[in-house]
């Protein structure tokens, strides 16, 4: 029996992002069996581009009622261009249209929410006007589509802001800079979090220390609020913690370390939440990485 036909009763749903290549259900829904996977990301269209990949009524059907079938938890993530924060009208204008194409594709397939990373101000000189003014646009920009969510919430997807490395004058990188954020977008009931590990760090959050990641997500749940947390990404770092480098390790092969990933399986806040892998080869079969995440997981409850 594949994990995934189990995944509502783990109280950590596990997976990987995986790719759709062939199809919903014959690549990505068949990846995601192979792997044994509890949840999956996907890109629901060219995750480098800005072209607004319309999907077919049939094929996204198929793929929404099997996932629902063995459980699977499935998140979208936005392409990687996305800054609604950019000063430049041209990217701004994408990127906002971009986000408002992925919560329709999301609430299409069935997925629970669409991951966006909260981008940069972009400004050489930077300063707090220019970081005030992108704060401004997140806010015209994503609020109107953020109330255009239907009513009843729990159909509806959750936009899952996702805390960069802090590289290129981050809008959102450390837990300091959350309170900002949310209040631009008013705290929106369908506003969600992702947290990143390895973004985490790169940034200078303490998730290496004993007690570090407890502490970080202890603060996440006092700035956000409970129930705000709805996706961990997986990922080891290359790099020391504050090189506000974004280069993912696979786990307890990077500067990160294996303990971190157990504070997180052991804290309250994360009762529900998928943990996603982005490690390298994290979809290849046999990939160590998942096996990993469910060695700690076990412990952690036993």
């Amino acid at each position: 029996m594949p994990t995934s036909t189990v995944a509502a009763r783990v109280r950590n749903p596990l997976g990987t992002h995986v790719l759709v290549g062939s199809g919903l259900v014959s690549g990505a829904l068949a990846s995601a069996e192979e792997l044994g996977c509890d949840a999956i990301q996907i890109f629901a269209g060219n995750p480098r581009g800005w072209a607004l990949s319309d999907g077919d009524p049939a094929a996204d059907r198929r793929f929404r009622d099997a996932a629902a079938r063995q459980g699977l938890r499935v998140v979208v993530h936005a392409p990687y261009l996305v800054n609604p924060g950019s000063p430049d009208p041209l990217t701004y204008e994408r990127s906002i249209a971009s986000v408002a194409h992925q919560l329709r594709r999301a609430a299409e397939l069935g997925a629970e929410g669409v991951v966006v990373h909260t981008g940069s101000y972009v400004s050489v000189e930077g300063g707090a006007e220019e970081h005030a003014a992108a704060l401004g646009r997140v806010r015209e920009g994503l609020l109107p589509l953020l109330d255009a969510l239907p009513a009843d919430g729990d159909e509806a997807p959750w936009l899952l802001l996702e805390p960069t490395a802090g590289q290129g004058r981050s809008l959102c990188s450390r837990v300091a800079d959350l309170p900002a954020y949310l209040a631009a977008l008013e705290h929106h009931p369908r506003v969600g979090l992702c947290l990143d590990t390895c973004h985490l760090f790169a940034a200078g959050e303490p998730l290496d220390e004993p007690g570090g990641t407890a502490a970080v997500v202890d603060r996440v749940v006092e700035i956000a609020g409970e129930g705000r947390l709805r996706l961990v990404h997986a990922n080891d770092s290359l790099d020391v913690r504050g090189s506000l480098r974004d280069r993912h390790a696979r786990l307890g092969e990077g500067r990160l370390g294996t303990r971190a990933f157990a504070e997180l399986f052991a804290h309250p806040a994360t009762a529900g939440v998928p943990f996603i892998l982005e490690t390298p080869g994290s979809r290849d079969p046999g990939n160590p990485d998942l096996a990993l995440l469910e060695r700690l997981r076990a412990e952690v409850r036993s």
